[in-house]
């Protein structure tokens, strides 16, 4: 399987250190299926998806078909590591995992994924594999109710 950043390929890794400074891959989800979330907390369009994202975080985490568990790994853009914070718990981003370099858009993983703009997700199956991606409001929750049948 290629890695790359096309539908069908083995999503590049990332490994960068959560908001207490340990690091977390993302092959370390294999098993779940994972949206790799490209965020910050001073992107209006991204505050603004964020309850749309905690609601798909919600309503799927258990409950995809297979028993299968779906997380997020959000990646911010922030460089600012109390922002950040502050940005996650003002928007309940409840989920586990949360990383960034705090080099802003030269965060290692947005070079690596291209991101030219966020929010910017990737939707990756218990593989690793690209499945889906730029799912943004009802186009998140619709390929998640898809994966629950």
């Amino acid at each position: 399987m290629p890695v790359g950043l096309n539908l069908g390929n083995q999503a590049p890794e990332i490994i960068m250190n959560n908001t207490a400074g340990a690091p977390v891959s993302l092959s370390s989800l294999r098993g779940k299926v994972v949206l790799i979330d490209f965020w910050a907390s001073w992107c209006g369009p991204c505050l603004a998806e964020n309850p749309t994202v905690v609601k798909a975080y919600k309503k799927y985490r258990n409950s995809l078909k297979g028993n299968r568990e779906f997380t997020i790994y959000s990646v911010s853009l922030d460089t600012n590591p109390n922002a950040w914070k502050k940005a996650i718990a003002k928007d309940s981003l409840m989920w586990e995992y949360h990383v960034s370099d705090l080099k802003g858009w030269a965060n290692d993983a947005a070079v690596k994924y291209q991101v030219q703009g966020i929010p910017a997700n990737f939707l990756i199956n218990e593989k690793g594999i690209i499945i889906d991606k730029n799912l943004r409001g009802e186009a998140l929750l619709a390929a998640l109710e898809k994966l629950s049948h």
